[in-house]
């Protein structure tokens, strides 16, 4: 059995994955990337390695991608987020045209081909209110941690407006809301509206087509998936569990084993020649 491993340096947090010869996960692993981006890479992948009760020869393959991917020494190659996310939604969601990626610092919007090809793209890395950053911020000011965004947003009865056109804007809209005394889940929920209506923009700028596919550490919260829907007026795909956090590092992972093929066609071909 042929093994491959992915691993995706995100800004706020590393993710490796690995797949068998038919693309299943067979381990995988998580860590906050910190500032040691080399360590960080090989840190994930023994995690996964562990996961999967393998050791680092058994894999063949490598693929390093995300902001930190030319740091990762442990890899055999780099490609662009932007790609890996398209091969790991179109693998996961065949149909899928547009990709979101709300991640902590950055938001990327991304159309594809009919052959899961980047055709366009646009990002918004330039300001905190169109990241995962905002919601957290958000949340941390009101005396809330990131894993009780969830919960918090769960129990909210009407949304509070976030106009979020700035996060340091934002922010004096959350004091003044809370001095108003607006419930903490509205205004997280106002907060996640917020953030979706930027979304929204930049996927129009891509000319977005269905169907749509949302992943990043954001989409684990449901009321992201909703509100999306909600705005958009369909159905929109999310990966299942954590599978939405390491939908690129699956892509790297699946490209992994798609370079193998290459490698061993083109040596079948030279030996023919020879």
């Amino acid at each position: 059995m042929t093994y491959t491993a992915g691993i995706d340096i995100g800004s706020t947090y590393t993710k490796a994955i690995i797949l068998d010869a038919n693309y299943n996960v067979v381990g995988k692993s998580m860590e906050p990337t910190g500032f040691k981006l080399t360590q960080v890479a090989e840190k994930a992948l023994n995690g996964a390695l562990r996961d999967g009760d393998m050791i680092s020869t058994d894999v063949a393959y490598t693929v390093a991608t995300g902001f930190g991917r030319h740091q990762a020494t442990v890899s055999d190659v780099q490609v662009t987020d932007l790609t890996a996310a398209a091969r790991g939604t179109a693998h996961l969601f065949p149909k899928t045209r547009t990709v979101l990626d709300v991640g902590g610092q950055t938001m990327k919007a991304t159309r594809l081909t009919n052959e899961a090809k980047v055709k366009s793209f646009r990002l918004n890395d330039k300001c905190a209110a169109g990241t995962g950053a905002f919601l957290e911020k958000t949340a941390r000011y009101m005396g809330y941690s990131t894993e009780e965004i969830g919960p918090l947003v769960s129990t909210s009865k009407d949304s509070a407006a976030i106009s979020g056109v700035c996060a340091v804007f934002a922010e004096s809209e959350v004091i003044n809301q809370l001095s108003e005394g607006t419930p903490p889940a509205d205004i997280m929920y106002g907060a996640i509206e917020s953030l979706v209506g930027r979304s929204l923009q930049l996927m129009k700028r891509v000319k977005m087509e269905p169907q749509y596919t949302l992943i990043g550490g954001i989409l684990r919260f449901e009321a992201m998936k909703e509100v999306v829907q909600e705005q958009l007026g369909c159905e929109v795909n999310v990966p299942e569990g954590d599978m939405v956090q390491f939908a690129s590092a699956f892509g790297a992972a699946l490209l992994g084993h798609r370079r193998l093929a290459k490698l061993a066609a083109a040596g079948a071909q030279q030996g023919a020649v020879v």
